[in-house]
């Protein structure tokens, strides 16, 4: 038995001539191979016959050949070159399929270093000379030189066909020498395989090993996979499977891999008992405080976890560490002033000085508290540092003094900020605006604003909001119409602003166009009604005395399940009774047809249903990547479309735009038709019946929720499911005259629809695409792409590419 182990030979041993001779055998099939692939780059088709998987083959081998190839193999698997192209470490990029994969550029500091040090059981295996067979020993080494040349489908159809004399021991083999050589996806297609057969029992050490070795390789879903498999068997993965799996999440940029990293690490604590190494602390740490989009102020629980290991650890904890966990703490909406004031004390016993990071953390709480002493101690600390002021920090100054009452002295901020920048930022703009127009100082807001618009900075929208907002409290309607038309000559439409414009048409009694305006935004799918619109429609029907709309208003607010205000339902109530016998209860929560086919396309796209355990009752999770541009426009868009089917605790209150990039619906038996076609068994599957359902309007939404456009104009759809659902889908696509191309990759399939199709599919979802959208996406494609798809390419062979015809010639609808 021989135990094969990660670690090299010592570079001065030298080797028998024998096994130099394999070795020479090895490279030399290496380079076969490559040329092999380098030749395979056409799509195959589905109709291919591996004829040569057949055993006849093995019996056409001379007697010598099986000997010298048993040879080849013996030495491959017992010995290793000094050379480092030959050492079994996939931290160096040598890979012998390295150009499909691409570079592993990823940066995780000295947590990806420390996998180096990380070392699982060994893996035993036979060796061939103490196989009895020669003709085992013989198929053994045609499948070691065989399989890594082969796409998925093709490698399980040969594995397939020597399932009659293929044991234990000898997958094991293969996959082990698939490692070895490099060829590590090979290895883990072996290993799934082998999960299937009848004869398998559970090998950890290898389950391990091939885990760790995904991991190393950045692949994420295949580690996760292996990882779960022996979680499942009773075990506890090893301290290497754990740290790989948490760094192979944070080096990949898809949405919710920090989340998954996290779990894992938690796991790790909790489950394995394992203490984490000082590098993984850190890198983990570091990726919570620079997630994007300002969403890691909810990461507070996870970062003092993290903080509380190192300490009970005993390691060193780094200066970024405290300044990350005191910025994450002013962030908070109830800040902990205990808590950072014993994390400054932790710092100066620590003999760590405070840098700026933690002086614009201070200036932050102060700025929320109106705390001004305070905030001008930490102003004079922040010019003693060396460098330049923070700009950020001129906008704490300011609303500082705004929230002690002192406005004129948070304009004097302004001031300085020009004088030492040379010109205000943004948000410095819109804080002193806002500050202003709470002041009602119309003069100098008024101003401001002008200076803000001449400047050709942008966004403009959140003054003009302010803005608006004063002129209507103070009942100067003529100036916020005037303002309204400005906003919209520069700024795209927006809820809230004609939410406002609504309330002003009402109060000065212009019923005819606050009706055109509700209409409009009925309508402008971008924009939408909310609780406010509605019920100010409602105000003003009531006081004009048009009870018949009214009661409109009234049953679409029931529909929705926005809240009436009280002073409107005791007049509504006495409506009602004039025309029906009682009051209207809220109508039966029912999609329209719009809202199906919304729903269609967003399964389509990866949209989640998770149901009970006795499947009566699904809730819809929707889940938005933070980092795309047309997922930010969708969500908003999607939050409205679903408003009376969300669960309470998603919905936002009324006139905040601060909609999550998570939400989900109530549990409801009404999706249970959904669930059962898009997610048996909690697994999505594509319908059979998918064909009636693919509209322009289903694959519009397809298209915004699970695909992008490249920056060459091709557009990617994304896929979950099987093969034949696939084939539906393509065929169904093919009846419209639209042509495609298809990749697997992982899990996932990718439709492309390149050159003139990709403007075929366009123009046919168009009109149903956002409006908000259009211009962004025909102007700047490729910006918003999914991180899923960067390495996604319809130009070259992989393992699972397809014309539209290999998906579609077989499957009948």
């Amino acid at each position: 038995m021989l135990a094969v182990s990660t670690h090299p030979l010592n570079p001065t041993q030298t080797l028998p001539s024998p096994m130099r001779a394999s070795l020479s055998l090895l490279r030399s099939l290496s380079l076969s191979i490559h040329h092999r692939r380098r030749r395979n780059v056409s799509f195959l088709p589905y109709s291919l016959v591996t004829s040569a998987s057949k055993p006849r083959h093995f019996s056409l081998l001379p007697l010598a050949s099986a000997a010298s190839e048993s040879t080849f193999v013996e030495q491959a698997a017992r010995e290793q070159d000094s050379s480092a192209e030959e050492k079994w470490d996939l931290f160096k990029n040598t890979d012998s399929n390295s150009d499909e994969r691409g570079p592993l550029n990823f940066d995780v500091g000295a947590a990806g270093s420390d996998m180096r040090h990380l070392v699982g059981p060994a893996v035993e295996v036979k060796e061939l000379e103490e196989l009895p067979e020669q003709w085992r020993r013989a198929k053994l080494a045609w499948l070691c030189k065989e399989l890594p040349s082969h796409k998925a489908g093709t490698l399980v159809r040969i594995l397939n066909a020597q399932k009659k004399w293929l044991r234990q021991e000898d997958a094991t083999y293969l996959a082990v020498h698939c490692m070895r050589i490099r060829e590590n996806e090979t290895g883990f297609r072996v290993y799934k395989w082998m999960m299937q057969q009848h004869w398998y029992r559970f090998d950890f050490a290898l389950a391990t090993k091939l885990a760790d070795y995904m991991g190393k390789e950045r692949k994420f879903s295949k580690c996760r996979e292996i990882f779960d498999d022996i979680i499942n068997q009773g075990r506890v993965p090893s301290e290497s499977t754990f740290h790989i799996l948490i760094v192979a999440y944070l080096s990949a940029p898809v949405q919710g891999c920090l989340d998954e990293a996290c779990s894992i690490y938690n796991r790790m604590i909790q489950l394995g008992g394992y203490q984490p190494r000082h590098s993984l602390h850190n890198s983990l740490f570091r990726a919570l405080v620079n997630k994007p989009g300002g969403s890691s102020k909810y990461y507070l629980k996870q970062a003092e976890f993290i903080f509380h290991n190192l300490v009970t650890s005993g390691l060193e904890i780094q200066k970024d560490i405290f300044s990350g966990l005191i910025w994450l703490h002013s962030y908070q909406d109830n800040i902990d002033k205990e808590r950072i004031a014993s994390l400054r004390k932790e710092m100066k016993q620590a003999g760590i000085e405070e840098g700026k990071e933690v002086l614009l953390s201070i200036l932050r709480v102060c700025a929320k508290e109106g705390n001004v002493e305070e905030a001008e101690r930490t102003w004079l600390r922040l010019l003693d540092s060396d460098g330049d002021i923070p700009t950020p920090a001129f906008v704490y100054k300011m609303e500082a003094y705004a929230k002690n009452g002192e406005f004129m002295k948070s304009l004097d901020v302004l001031r300085e900020m020009q004088k030492c920048l040379g010109s205000a930022s943004v948000p410095a703009y819109h804080k002193i605006i806002e500050v202003l127009c709470k002041a009602q100082d119309t003069e100098l807001a008024e101003s401001l604003m002008k200076d803000f618009v001449e400047s050709g900075m942008k966004p403009l929208m959140p003054s003009y909001i302010d803005l608006t907002s004063m002129y209507l409290s103070l009942g100067m309607h003529d100036r916020l119409h005037l303002a309204f038309s400005e906003c919209l000559e520069r700024c795209r439409p927006n809820r809230t602003i004609y939410g406002i414009y609504l309330e002003s048409l009402v109060n000065v009694g212009n019923l005819e166009k606050a009706e055109d305006i509700f209409s409009q935004m009925q309508n402008e799918m971008t924009i939408g009604v909310n609780t406010r619109s509605c019920n100010t429609m409602l105000r003003a029907y009531l006081a004009f005395g048009d009870y018949v709309k009214a009661e409109k208003i009234y049953d679409l607010m029931c529909q929705k399940k926005y809240d009436i205000e009280s002073p409107l339902m005791e007049k509504l109530d006495y409506v009602l009774s004039l025309t029906r016998k009682e009051v209207k209860k809220p109508v039966s929560l029912k999609l329209s047809k719009e809202q199906r086919e919304y729903l269609i396309g967003l399964l389509l796209g990866g949209l989640r249903i998770e149901s009970d355990e006795e499947r009566k009752k699904h809730m819809i999770r929707f889940d938005f990547n933070e980092n795309s541009g047309m997922h930010s426009v969708l969500r908003r868009h999607l939050y409205d479309q679903y408003h009376e089917w969300l669960h309470p605790a998603c919905k936002v209150t009324d006139g905040s735009d601060d909609i999550p990039y998570k939400f989900s619906t109530i549990s409801h038996s009404y999706f249970g038709f959904y669930a059962d076609q898009f997610w048996p068994k909690g697994r999505p599957l594509i319908p059979k019946l998918i064909h009636r359902w693919l509209s322009p309007r289903v694959l519009a939404y397809w298209f915004m929720y699970g695909g992008h456009r490249t920056s060459v104009g091709d557009i990617i759809l994304k896929l979950k499911g099987s093969s034949e659902g696939v084939g539906k889908v393509v065929k169904a696509l093919k009846a419209k005259s639209l042509d495609c191309r298809v990749k697997k990759k992982g899990k996932v399939f990718w439709i492309g629809f390149l050159g003139s199709n990709s403007t075929w599919f366009w123009k046919l979802i168009e009109p149903y695409v956002l409006d908000e959208l259009k211009e962004e996406f025909l102007k700047d494609s490729g910006e918003s792409r999914i991180e899923e798809t960067q390495n996604i390419s319809f130009d070259s062979g992989s393992d699972s590419d397809g014309k539209a015809s290999d998906y579609s010639d077989d499957d009948s609808l």
